[in-house]
């Protein structure tokens, strides 16, 4: 079992920057695919980035130069850097992995951007 803890949410004005961060459970950690997912509103839950053990990222284009997943695995911590934040990136975040074929999620934090 994954157990996820995000942190880092909060309110922002556009333009502005946050960075979230994921502390993930279990020692094999450096292994794991880890995903960032959002989602708004009356939205459909949408991944937002990836990055696998080998280092390897994937982005949605609507965050393409804006967001940044790195991970730090001697801390099993998975981060997502937001920069240029916009209304339209406004949702609750999920960290999440998949492990043994089943989904492991976060509690989610709320990032808002507004004036």
């Amino acid at each position: 079992q994954v157990q996820l803890v995000e942190s880092g949410g909060g309110l922002v004005q556009p333009g502005g920057s946050l960075r979230l961060s994921c502390a993930a459970s279990g020692s094999i950690f450096r292994f794991y695919t880890m995903n960032w997912y959002r989602q708004a509103p009356g939205k459909q839950r949408e991944l937002v980035a990836t990055i696998r053990s080998g280092g390897g990222t994937n982005y949605v284009d609507s965050v393409k130069g804006r967001f940044t997943i790195s991970r730090d695995n001697a801390k099993n911590t998975v981060y997502l850097q937001m920069n240029s934040l916009k209304p339209g990136d406004t949702a609750v975040y999920y960290c999440n992995t998949n492990n043994g074929g089943l989904p492991y999620w976060g509690q989610g934090t709320q990032v808002t951007v507004s004036s």
